[in-house]
This record gives C-alpha cells, sequence and structure tokens, in this order.
C-alpha cells in the first residue's frame, strides 16, 4: 500500500517543519539542501524537491545504492576503496544548511555474510563528514532531519501487511490530520516542560530497573535534556547524552535490531567503569561484537533516552530503528545508545565545545551511534546530589503531570 499523494505532501509539510525546528538559525535565501533518498521513496523526494525550490533554497539530490550496489561494494572493494571519498564530497558538506533523508530500504538483512570489520572501517571513513556537519550545526548554520517510507521489506520484517505497516506509519507521524504540523507543534510545547523539568534536577546519578537489566547512569556536568526537536520524523523521545564514565550495571535490549544490513536480537552488555566489558547477543553476536570494537568510543555510552507513551501511536515493532526507539505501546521505552554523543545536550552554547572540553566532560566520541531498545516495564529513579531520590519515570510515562 503506498501512501496517498495527500498524505505524501503532508508528510513533506512535517519534514520540513522538523528541519525548520532543528536548525537554530533560520533558512535563508540560497542555502544548501541536501535531499538523500531510497529508490523507494522517490514520490516523496519529488515533493520535497519543488517545495524546497518554492522556499528559494537550493536542493542538491543523492540517491542511495540499491541493494545489490551495496552488497556488491563490500563484496568486492579493496581497502583503499572501502575509505574512497569522491572530489567535492568535503566542499559540499562544509558548504551544506540543511540534510533530510529519506529512509526506504530494499533489503535489511543483505550484508549479512559481509565481515562486519569492513562495514566498521567504511564506516569509520566516513567519521570526519559528520564531524564537519556537527560543527556546522552547533554553530546554527546546519540542520537535519528524516523519516522512513514505507517498504514491503519493511513490512515484512515486521510482521505486518504492507497496508498495516503504512497506517502505523500514518498514524505516527499524524499524516491522517488535516493539519499534521500544529498537532506536532503542541507536543514540542508538552515535550519542552517535561525537559526543562529534568534538566532543573541536580542529578547525581539516574536508576533504571527492569526485570531484565539494572543500570546506573551518570548524567554529567553542564547537561540538558533534548528531544522533539525536528531532529527525526517521528521522534517522542526525551534523551541525555550522559557523562559515559559513570555508567555502571547492567543493560538488555528486547528488540530486535536490523543495522548495516544485518540483524541483531537480544543484546546485553555489561558496564563497568563506563565500558561495556562483556557483549552478547543472542542472534548475530559476532556483528554486535564488532560493531562495539570497531573504535575506542563504540564500546561506551553516547546516549540515554525514555519515550513517553502518552506522546507516542507508535505501538507496534518497526523494523526500523526511527519507530523502534520512539516506541508507545503500554510501557513506553527506554534506549541506551552505544558510541557517539549528542553536543546538543550540552547545556551552554555547543559552539565552544572543543575536542579537549568534550572529553573533559565525559561525551562519548565513536564513529558509531547503535540504539538499543527495552520496551518492559520499568522504573526510573533520579538520585540527586543532595542523596534524595525522586522517580521520573514509571509505567511508560515521566511523572511530571
Amino acid at each position: 500500500m503506498e501512501l496517498a499523494a495527500k498524505q505524501l505532501e503532508r508528510y513533506a509539510d512535517v519534514l520540513l517543519w522538523g528541519l525548520t525546528t532543528a536548525r537554530k538559525k533560520r533558512f535563508k535565501r540560497n542555502d544548501i539542501i541536501l535531499i538523500r533518498y531510497d529508490r523507494q521513496a522517490v514520490r516523496l523526494a519529488e515533493i520535497l524537491y519543488g517545495k524546497i525550490l518554492e522556499m528559494n533554497l537550493h536542493p542538491v539530490i543523492r540517491a542511495g545504492l540499491t541493494t545489490a550496489m551495496e552488497r556488491t561494494f563490500f563484496e568486492k572493494a579493496n581497502d583503499r576503496q572501502l575509505v574512497f571519498h569522491p572530489p567535492g564530497e568535503k566542499e559540499l558538506y562544509e558548504k551544506l544548511n540543511g540534510t533530510i533523508y529519506l529512509h526506504g530500504p530494499e533489503s535489511l538483512t543483505h550484508l549479512g555474510k559481509i565481515d562486519p570489520k569492513k562495514i566498521g572501517k567504511a564506516v569509520v571513513a566516513r567519521k570526519p563528514f559528520r564531524e564537519i556537519l556537527e560543527t556546522r550545526e552547533e554553530s546554527g548554520e546546519f540542520g537535519w532531519t528524516l523519516c522512513t517510507y514505507p517498504t514491503s521489506e519493511l513490512a515484512m520484517r515486521a510482521g505486518m501487511s504492507e497496508r498495516d505497516y503504512t497506517k502505523q506509519i500514518v498514524k505516527a507521524c499524524y499524516l491522517d490530520r488535516k493539519d499534521p504540523v500544529s498537532h506536532w507543534k503542541d507536543i514540542y510545547k508538552e515535550a519542552g516542560a517535561i525537559k526543562k523539568w529534568l534538566t532543573t534536577l541536580d542529578v547525581s546519578y539516574f536508576h533504571v530497573q527492569s526485570d531484565s537489566f539494572d543500570l546506573k547512569i551518570t548524567p554529567g556536568r553542564h547537561r540538558k535534556w533534548v528531544g522533539i526537536s525536528g531532529h527525526n520524523i517521528p521522534s517522542f523521545e526525551l534523551f541525555i547524552s550522559p557523562d559515559w564514565r559513570g555508567t555502571e550495571g547492567t543493560y538488555y535490549a528486547n528488540q530486535p535490531s536490523y543495522r548495516s544490513g544485518n540483524y541483531v536480537e537480544g543484546v546485553a552488555l555489561v558496564f563497568k567503569k563506563g565500558t561495556a566489558v562483556h557483549v552478547r547477543a543472542e542472534k548475530g553476536n559476532d556483528f554486535a561484537v564488532k560493531q562495539m570494537s570497531m573504535d575506542r568510543g563504540a564500546n561506551k555510552l553516547g546516549e540515554f533516552s525514555l519515550t513517553d507513551k502518552r506522546f507516542s501511536r507508535i505501538d507496534r515493532f518497526m523494523a526500523d530503528t526511527l519507530f523502534d526507539e520512539n516506541y508507545g505501546g503500554r510501557f513506553g521505552n527506554c534506549h541506551i545508545a552505544v558510541g557517539a554523543s549528542y553536543s546538543d545536550t550540552y547545556n551552554g552554547d555547543p559552539a565552544e565545545l572543543t575536542k579537549d572540553k568534550k572529553k573533559a566532560l565525559g561525551f562519548n566520541d565513536s564513529a558509531l551511534h547503535w540504539d538499543l531498545v527495552n520496551t518492559e516495564d520499568k522504573t526510573v529513579d533520579a538520585v540527586l546530589t543532595s542523596g534524595k531520590t525522586i522517580r521520573i519515570y514509571e509505567n511508560g510515562m515521566f511523572t511530571l503531570k
């Protein structure tokens, strides 16, 4: 089942709201917007292309690799080809003012037989481009957003019909409303009060518990909670990039994960002094272990996130991290991300965050950023520096009314 014409128009409008909301500075005439899209999302790319032109901005189009191309690349590329960057790529990234990515995969498991080290090497090679965009975002010159386009592969992997899968996307993104942007603005406002409350708490550490794990997370100095910022459509999570050095205990991801053409299930981690010293997955273990060893920061915490079920209309596993990390359902969800942290969780001007300052504050640095989701019933307590304990999350909801 394809998205209807009206739904595509609404999707494009929501994405442009997300892009303009995520960017600190307003877009100005002749700014450059990169549209990256998978082949099956071409109709949405066409609509966005026209709308961006109407905004007097310059759209730049980049089609993603097909499944066959990506598999062939990793099968045949030598070491130099794995890390090759075409001329002009760096210059483009240094001039970009925005990016929209339309995710519509043809396959989720096509790289299952590829050596994970080759995938990791290619990911690490692109890290400098991400750092360019992070620096531009910190100065307010760049913003980004992304979404998922329904495909038969996604529906099949999620155990749904294409019609039901499409309906989940429509529901989650409010595309069933005449003016979905107004609903996103309302959620943005409501979430703002919770983020402000969480940020004002003087927290020594967060204690997160479910039947499957027991984890302590240290927020660190000069942090603020962020989320529902326009960066992802949909997005209902509120999160922080903690001081990775204070992570202690166990974590378990009860939701499966499709990543880099691989399927991973039942990831269990044991953290000691901030590092995941034990990594195990019930399925895809070799891939998981090698992902978390691609660089020095890959086995450390970059994000801690909570989703309130009152915001999210997502109630099915979607085989897509964008939706699964924002799962509402019966108990909401929490997730951690191993790997890179987000500088926008710094409670100050991110532009002043040098590499040395990030390191001193415990912001993690890595080419990896892998979200691992738990949807079990859980409690989250904030242990304050005063010694007092406050419950901030239970029954899938933040406790601030």
